[in-house]
């Protein structure tokens, strides 16, 4: 009878660990803060994307910053660290936009459901605007000039209809952790 009860109770307390560790979000410097609307509140942005534009987590370099008014200063979307000719990915399902050049630069700019827009450069797109895309699927490879950043960078942007939107806010919260979920060990309770 003894050896269920201590099976029992391990079983529980590595379901709690498991249960913690899961619900408890991660503290990052990076992570994206609640995306507020014209109106001051919480504008939501659905958490759409399957994964990130460039690598499997790339450096966020420079992060969002919205402008206090429509023509203001600010930093309207987020700087991913991208060497040049890095492949860069659809985030979610939808539709090329645009693809082409605006000042010098490659631009790629998909349409997304809800009304969302994101955009994407300086990248040379793959794709011709029109064409439908998958998540994962490459539309373009980082160009080697025309970027921002101090640098190799891939400048990600998010809007719906003028306003933007920080574009981490596509990401679901398990691809903003650092890193894996890792168990503990659970003091007092034996090996089982």
């Amino acid at each position: 009878m003894r050896t269920i009860r201590y099976a029992s109770l391990t079983t529980w307390a590595l379901l709690l660990a498991l249960a913690l560790t899961v619900l408890t979000p991660a503290a990052r410097a990076d992570a994206p803060p609640a995306t507020p609307s014209p109106s001051g509140g919480p504008d939501p942005v659905p958490p759409l994307a399957r994964l990130w534009p460039v690598g499997p987590r790339p450096s966020v370099l420079r992060g969002w910053q919205p402008p206090a008014t429509p023509y203001g200063p600010g930093h309207r979307g987020v700087d991913l660290a991208a060497a040049p000719g890095t492949e860069v990915r659809a985030v979610a399902a939808g539709r090329v936009a645009f693809a082409g050049r605006v000042a010098g630069k490659g631009v790629v700019s998909l349409e997304l459901p809800g009304g969302l827009r994101t955009t994407y450069e300086p990248v040379r797109a793959t794709l011709p605007k029109g064409a439908e895309v998958t998540p994962g699927q490459i539309i373009g490879t980082v160009e080697p000039a025309g970027s921002h950043c101090t640098e190799p960078c891939v400048h990600w942007g998010l809007r719906r209809g003028d306003t933007y939107l920080n574009p981490l806010g596509l990401l679901p919260p398990w691809l903003l952790r650092a890193g894996p979920s890792r168990l503990l060990p659970v003091a007092g309770v034996p090996v089982p």
